[in-house]
């Protein structure tokens, strides 16, 4: 049985795989985003936990969470990723949804954002 991080290291993987459509300039757009407190972009830090792409209409649905609930940009964050998100061309409509279920942790961050940070 794989675990929970074993699945988002999977997925993933597949979403970097899937890079010249319009849900890999999304994930490029992602990485444009930096977590206002640890200074490596939201998708490598694994902040983003869903990511559904409707390329015919341009709509996306994003679900992400932050380092901590009491992240003092929690408000305003959301909006700083879909600012980002709408700049692709393609784009016309983003949804960024905060969850906080289940917690961030160090083990969703890609293999990347530790090498950044000094963890590997």
């Amino acid at each position: 049985m794989m675990s929970e991080s074993g699945r988002w290291k999977q997925a993933q993987a597949h979403d970097d795989a899937d890079d010249d459509g319009l849900k890999g300039r999304i994930i490029e757009a992602l990485r444009t985003v930096y977590d206002p407190e640890i200074p490596v972009n939201i998708y490598d830090l694994g902040l983003v936990y869903g990511l559904d792409v409707d390329e015919h209409a341009g709509r996306i649905e994003i679900r992400m969470t932050l380092t901590a609930p009491s992240c003092p940009v929690a408000q305003t964050f959301p909006a700083t990723v879909e600012d980002a998100v709408l700049e692709v061309s393609g784009v016309n409509d983003v949804h960024v949804e905060l969850v906080w279920d289940p917690p961030w942790s160090r083990d969703r961050m890609s293999e990347a954002a530790r090498l950044q940070l000094g963890m590997l």
